[in-house]
């Protein structure tokens, strides 16, 4: 069974991103790989990336318009917004449980896992 390749971006991947990266980096049901937009980025997104992702996850509207504007060139995977706003620490309690209830329902609705 083809496990998906989830890759979760957000600004700077320090706050958001990574912990999405962390709460499921042992999960059976999918790869993931978490990176920023930003140059200042923790780690910053590649085109390696995009090629590698059956799905993107980003965090706002605007990350989705400006990956568009950067990798248009590229056959993109399928970008879903998760709405969620910078305003949380990494593994902020409030987040991982946004997170997790955001990825796993897209999960359902994406790959029926």
């Amino acid at each position: 069974m083809h496990r998906p390749n989830l890759l979760v971006i957000c600004g700077k991947n320090k706050r958001r991103s990574r912990t999405a990266g962390y709460i499921f980096k042992n999960d059976h049901r999918f790869n993931i790989r978490s990176a920023g937009l930003s140059p200042q980025s923790n780690r910053k997104i590649s085109e390696g990336d995009f090629n590698w992702a059956d799905i993107t996850l980003v965090m706002e509207p605007d990350h989705k318009s400006k990956i568009r504007k950067l990798y248009g060139h590229m056959d993109l995977p399928p970008i879903h917004v998760l709405d969620i706003p910078d305003e949380y620490e990494f593994m902020d309690d409030e987040l991982v449980e946004i997170l997790t209830t955001k990825i796993n329902t897209l999960l359902e609705i994406d790959f029926e896992a």
